[in-house]
């Protein structure tokens, strides 16, 4: 008898603590809608942080510079690190690319 008393005591509180602590129900994930790139293009031989934003598919957005891949179309023109830092490399136009959760968003970089 005791331990029926003591399993649905224990149950209560877990259901009181899931409540109180935001809902019952869990919600679905949000997906990915779109990524978009900030930066400037540094000069030849300089370097700068580019970031990577995430909008979700309800409206929020993330920062996510940190777990973006990151590439670029023509290293010979601007290079980018894993962390997206885009160094200039030589004259040209380079489009460097972060890749999140399989969308990708893109920024054109002049360098002179």
């Amino acid at each position: 008898m005791m331990n029926r008393f003591a399993v649905a005591v224990l149950f209560l509180g877990l259901a009181f603590l899931s409540t109180a602590c935001g809902g019952s129900t869990p919600t679905a994930a949000s997906s990915v809608s779109s990524v978009s790139i900030a930066g400037t293009a540094p000069s030849v031989g300089a370097a700068a942080q580019f970031t990577a934003t995430a909008t979700l598919s309800d409206g929020t957005t993330m920062d996510v510079t940190s777990l973006a891949t990151w590439t670029s179309s023509d290293a010979s023109v601007a290079s980018v690190s894993t962390s997206g830092v885009v160094t200039g490399v030589a004259a040209g136009t380079a489009v460097v690319t972060a890749t999140y959760s399989s969308v990708a968003g893109s920024l054109a970089v002049a360098e002179s």
